[in-house]
This record gives C-alpha cells, sequence and structure tokens, in this order.
C-alpha cells in the first residue's frame, strides 16, 4: 500500500504538467490566427500611375525586403495594429517605393496576403494601423483584454514572427509594470509592461497575452546583448489601454487625438 500511494503523487503532477501543455497548445491555436506577419517592401522603380494592375507583392529583382514585423487583427474590416517603428518607412515615403505586405490567415485557416495601407500613426506611442482589403475572407480579430489589473509574476505569452520565422509563441511573466521606454519620436512611453518572454527583431507590433487568450500588450522593445542583437530577457510592450484610448482616434482620423487641436 505505501508503495502504490507513493506512485499517485507522480502521476498527479504529470497529469497536470499535461493538463498546462494542453491548455498552452489549445491558447496558441486560438489566438495566433489573430496574427499577422507583416514585410516591408521597396520596389526597384516607382509603378505607373495609370496602371489598374494589382501590384504583386513578391520579393524579388522588383522588390526586395527592408523589414519584418508582427501585428494583429484589430476588427473584421481588415484594420491591423502594429508599432509605428515596424511600418515607419511606409508612413515616411516620399518617393512611392515603399510597400507593406501582409499576411493573415483566415477563419478557415486559410493563408493569404494582402498589401496594407498605412491609415494612422502616432510615433509618441510607437502605434500605427493598416487596412488591408479582406473581402472574401472571414477574418478573427484579437480578443482585446486590459492592462490597469496585471499583477507582476503573472503569465504571458508573445505571438510574432522573431527573424522572419512566422507563428512563434514565447513565454514568461509579467516582470514588471510602470515602466518608460523611449519612444521613435524621442520622447517616452510610461506605464510600459516588462516581461521575460522573449522579443526578438520581428516580434514587433505583435500581441503580448495573457493566459486567457486577451491582449494585453504590443510587444515594442527589448533590451539586447551587447554585440549579438538577442534579447536579454528584459522585454518591453505597451500597454492596451494606452492602445484602446489611442488606435480609434488613428482609424478615424489618422492622426492622434492630441494632434487635432
Amino acid at each position: 500500500m505505501p508503495f502504490l500511494l507513493n506512485l499517485a503523487a507522480p502521476l498527479s503532477f504529470a497529469h497536470q504538467i499535461l493538463d498546462q501543455e494542453d491548455n498552452l497548445v489549445q491558447l496558441f491555436k486560438e489566438t495566433s490566427p489573430s496574427v499577422v506577419f507583416i514585410k516591408d517592401l521597396e520596389l526597384s522603380k516607382v509603378p505607373k500611375a495609370s496602371s489598374n494592375e494589382v501590384i504583386q507583392l513578391n520579393e524579388d529583382e522588383d522588390a526586395k525586403v527592408e523589414g519584418t514585423g508582427s501585428g494583429f487583427i484589430w476588427d473584421k474590416y481588415g484594420h491591423i495594429v502594429t508599432n509605428y517603428h515596424v511600418v515607419a518607412k511606409l508612413a515616411t515615403d516620399t518617393n512611392g517605393l515603399q510597400r507593406c505586405k501582409v499576411s493573415l490567415v483566415d477563419a478557415k485557416g486559410n493563408s493569404f496576403y494582402r498589401e496594407g495601407k498605412i491609415i494612422g500613426f502616432d510615433p509618441a506611442y510607437d502605434l500605427a494601423v493598416l487596412k488591408v482589403d479582406v473581402d472574401g475572407y472571414e477574418i478573427k480579430p484579437a480578443l482585446i483584454g486590459q492592462s490597469n489589473n496585471l499583477h507582476v509574476g503573472q503569465s504571458c505569452f508573445a505571438i510574432g514572427n522573431p527573424f522572419g520565422y512566422e507563428n512563434t509563441l514565447t513565454t514568461g511573466v509579467v516582470s514588471g509594470l510602470g515602466r518608460e521606454i523611449p519612444s521613435p519620436n524621442g520622447g517616452a512611453i510610461k506605464g510600459a509592461i516588462q516581461t521575460d518572454a522573449p522579443i526578438n527583431a520581428g516580434n514587433s507590433g505583435g500581441p503580448l497575452i495573457d493566459s486567457y487568450g486577451h491582449v494585453i500588450g504590443v510587444n515594442t522593445a527589448t533590451f539586447t546583448k551587447k554585440g549579438t542583437g538577442l534579447s536579454s530577457g528584459v522585454n518591453f510592450a505597451i500597454p492596451i489601454d494606452t492602445v484602446l484610448r489611442n488606435v480609434p482616434y488613428l482609424i478615424v482620423y489618422g492622426t492622434p487625438y492630441s494632434n487635432r487641436f
């Protein structure tokens, strides 16, 4: 009997581990269709203005990849939220050569891509909104959570495309709250979420999610190990409450609320 009793604890623990893994697998399956892969492309020549043909965003001699990033689906109309620094070249393009290729998955699991048109951006908070044509496709918007009730130590997960590897999941915890990080316009973004969930080049603009699959932040920055370019484990996300205050204005007006006065 003592032998049987001793076996019970390891078996129960093993079942708990399997349950945790199953939950994480299910979490990824349910949330990854809302995450997109963004590629910045530079055309070799300006397309003819009179042409009615849809530009094929193929990475070949006519268009080279300038950078990659991530984003997530905001609504069923094809609005995509990402970091401003992911699409800064498109936002400041003056020669008509910059393009943005967005790879998505529809609700049935079919992959497709569309050109992303930038409709609003706010460098002060490192946020931008793209719009893609999703006619004929049913897409899955991300579930939006809140960040004012987060606690240090709770689990969080990042989904994105580090170094171009699509649909990558990394796990960690909320390591700190109320951090201050630099913004692309030289200012500071206050209230950032610190996490040890690995965030690397290409993760920028993707969602940081909680255990329920709700977006709690936009992955935006990492301290890198000197000379390596690799994440140090000190990573940051823009809190979703900040995103919720700004993105609706970017969609409607194209500029932050503060810029309209």
